[in-house]
């Protein structure tokens, strides 16, 4: 079993920054993938970030240069870095990971909310 508990999220200006922080407890040396999902009002939800196991990371052009994934071990925390945030950002941010007996686990989520 896996938790995750995200945190950091609140109300930033466009253009502004704020890192999300992903703190996995219970069994994390079974992980071997975590990413940052996102889901606005009205919209499905979308991966922004993944990092496996060997620090591959992944972005969609929607947000590629302007957030990095990251963590302070191979596991645990995971970090979310947004620089240049635009309206269009604010959504929940949840946290993902995924075991090597393929349990997928999600975090609360976190609300990020870009407006002047």
């Amino acid at each position: 079993q896996v938790q995750l508990v995200e945190s950091g999220g609140g109300l930033v200006q466009p253009g502004g920054s704020l890192r999300l922080s992903c703190a996995a407890s219970g069994s994390i040396f079974s992980i071997n993938y975590m990413a940052w999902y996102r889901q606005a009002p009205g919209k499905q939800r979308e991966l922004v970030a993944g990092i496996t196991s060997d620090s591959t990371t992944t972005y969609p052009d929607s947000v590629k240069g302007r957030f990095t994934i990251s963590r302070d071990n191979a596991k645990n925390p995971v970090y979310l870095q947004m620089n240049s945030l635009k309206p269009e950002d604010t959504a929940v941010y949840y946290c993902f990971a995924r075991t090597t007996n393929f349990r997928a686990y999600w975090g609360q989520g976190t609300q990020v909310t870009v407006s002047s």
